[in-house]
């Protein structure tokens, strides 16, 4: 995996255990990132994104942390700062449903529960070596949900009702 130097970036943790709070922040201090707001309160990680700059966010999405609601503000509030944040799911819940919901909210990347420093810091890499382009459609907004270039579709090549 290639090296970055990631110091200058500046994180959002929204996390509802007081511990895994604490592990997310200081993974980002060993990663020598001096700025990590970290808070379990939706409304103060909304003030925090609203007033300081973030780079990345990285939310909980649990019964008593309302993740999907927290990235809908994100990506879809017309007062947000940054739509275009890069916003890691941190949850749980690892059923295919889930990650197709917050693939289809906006989100960048899906991190199921427990997480390593070395997870963090792939997607992260990922993020930076295969930047997707954001799309705006009736119902969606967020990064392109394709992760492989598809390239031009030949008309012949297109599906069809049978």
């Amino acid at each position: 995996m290639k090296s970055y130097d990631i110091s200058g970036l500046n994180i959002l943790v929204l996390e509802n255990h007081v511990l895994i709070r604490k592990l997310l922040t200081d993974v980002f201090k060993e990663f020598g990132v001096p700025t990590v707001y970290s808070t379990a309160d939706k409304e103060t990680a909304w003030k925090i994104f609203n007033t300081m700059p973030v780079d990345v966010i990285l939310c909980d999405w649990c019964n008593d942390l309302n993740g999907m609601e927290f990235l809908h503000y994100v990506r879809d509030t017309d007062s947000s700062p940054n739509p275009y944040v890069c916003f890691f799911m941190v949850t749980a819940y690892t059923e295919i449903e889930k990650v197709c919901m917050a693939r289809d909210e906006g989100m960048t990347e899906y991190l199921a529960k427990p997480v390593s420093p070395k997870m963090i810091y792939s997607r992260i890499v990922r993020v930076i070596e295969h930047e997707r382009l954001f799309v705006r459609a009736p119902e969606f907004f967020g990064p392109d949900r394709r992760r492989k270039a598809m390239g031009e579709v030949q008309f012949n090549e297109r599906r069809s009702a049978a």
